[in-house]
């Protein structure tokens, strides 16, 4: 198998072992949930139902608004006991609270949409819309948008994301391992969804049993090519990844759709072939609970709205001869590290990360070297050091002039800068600077 891979990236610890070898679990349902109006990038959600109303499982109780935004259901049965704000991994928001019967009482619209050959491509878009199907490799960026691009763009080639590059978590790779089915399933439904008739699945080479397995199933097709990608960070990110497999480029300030491609996780693709076949929403997901303060770190299915800290207790708790550090939502290199553990799941929860005192220690900042590494290692092919040096002074404009906005986030140049520069944490904020002003000026007009 001939590797695929980009120009750029890094190649930190990758940590797996902890859960690697670590079959699928079914967590246990929590008492209560705490389900966010916004698990989604775009609108939040509207609450349908009031306090008090009874919901049963896969019933809807938020209501997209707009286009970019996505309907929210119910995990479990039971009783909304609240409306109100609580902590989220992102700071705060609104939380339908439901206190959970037990009864596992599956809402009656729940039925499956019936076989793929007989379905149009409207009708699976809006099969995926209704079920509020999401990104699920972290992004939560609403799938049926991805499914609807405008007519000029000329959409051929439908790739799966299967690289889970980021160190510790391993939720795909037992994914594609114990159930490659829905895997390749999924990815014929997209590319229905888009009348395409070529298809990728892209799996790094430090999953040789994965690879096995989804090979085995998408030999049934022949539009579909499971690619080896090189083990490096960040093969699984969309503009990398369309570039390995199609050796296209993604303009900058572009969009997949604009070199012919559209990028989904092996997660998203999987859901939906569960939502095609049963017809239930996507309310539960499969979580990496990982890292050295962890007695027993597993790979949960764990339902949408569970708190973190109830997860971390059927993992056996924290390890009583660490010091836990940080306890992070994700991966160590994109994820967002909490101030509590009392916050709820959402649809893009793909791991918890549980790091010690020592592991987590943030390093003190020297002066810049120009060194040149960060620009060696940036996938997006910019220069961290002055996106980052102007973004720290203010100069959001000149920051803006460097492509700001073209930067993934994947965090490679503060990786790898030996004077361990903010760098990632300066050009996020450069970026939400620059949204910012835009939106301000564009109100204006």
């Amino acid at each position: 198998m001939k590797l695929l891979t980009f120009k750029g990236g890094i190649h930190p610890p990758y940590k797996k072992e902890y859960s690697e070898k670590k079959a699928i679990e079914i967590a246990k349902s929590p008492k209560v949930v705490y389900i966010p109006l916004q698990q989604h990038i775009g609108a939040p959600a509207k609450e349908i139902v009031k306090v008090g109303d009874l919901v049963k499982v896969g019933q809807k109780i938020g209501e997209q608004q707009g286009f970019v935004s996505c309907n929210v259901h119910s995990s479990v049965s039971g009783k909304v006991i609240a409306i109100k704000e609580h902590e989220l991994a992102g700071g705060r928001g609104t939380c339908i609270v439901i206190e959970n019967d037990f009864k596992e009482q599956i809402h009656e619209s729940i039925k499956p949409k019936g076989n793929l050959e007989d379905l149009s491509k409207e009708e699976i878009v809006s099969i995926i819309k209704e079920a509020g199907i999401v990104g699920m490799g972290g992004a939560t960026f609403p799938t049926h948008v991805k499914l609807s691009p405008p007519p000029d763009k000329k959409i051929d080639t439908v790739i799966l994301n299967g690289a889970e590059c980021e160190p510790y978590l391993t939720a795909d790779h037992r994914l594609m391992l114990e159930n490659p089915e829905d895997v390749v399933y999924g990815l014929k439904v997209l590319m229905k969804s888009l009348n395409v008739s070529k298809g990728y699945i892209g799996i790094e080479v430090n999953k040789p049993d994965a690879i096995s397995a989804i090979e085995k199933e998408a030999q049934k097709y022949d539009d579909i090519e499971v690619v080896g990608l090189e083990v490096k960070y960040p093969q699984g990110a969309e503009k990398q990844l369309i570039y390995a497999c199609t050796k296209r480029e993604v303009p900058s300030g572009g969009l997949p759709m604009d070199a012919g491609a559209v990028v989904n996780n092996v997660g998203t693709a999987a859901q939906i072939a569960k939502t095609i076949k049963t017809g239930m929403p996507l309310i539960e997901r499969i979580t990496t609970v990982t890292g050295s303060c962890i007695n027993e770190p597993k790979n949960l299915v764990t339902k949408v709205g569970t708190l973190v800290s109830e997860i971390i207790d059927q993992c056996g708790g924290f390890k009583e001869d660490k010091i836990v550090g940080k306890v992070i939502m994700g991966g160590p290199m994109m994820g967002l590290a909490q101030y509590t553990i009392d916050i709820p799941t959402n649809k893009g929860t793909s791991g918890i990360l549980c790091l010690d005192d020592e592991e987590s220690k943030t390093p003190k900042p020297q002066n810049c070297l120009r060194c040149g590494k960060c620009l060696t290692v940036c996938p997006a092919f910019l220069q961290p050091l002055y996106i980052s040096a102007y973004s720290l002074k203010n100069d959001f404009e000149s920051a803006e002039r460097y492509r700001a906005l073209d930067c993934i986030e994947c965090g490679s140049c503060s990786f790898v800068c030996p004077a361990r520069r903010p760098l990632l944490q300066s050009v996020r904020n450069a970026k939400r600077e620059i949204i910012s002003n835009r939106r301000k000026e564009s109100a204006k007009k």
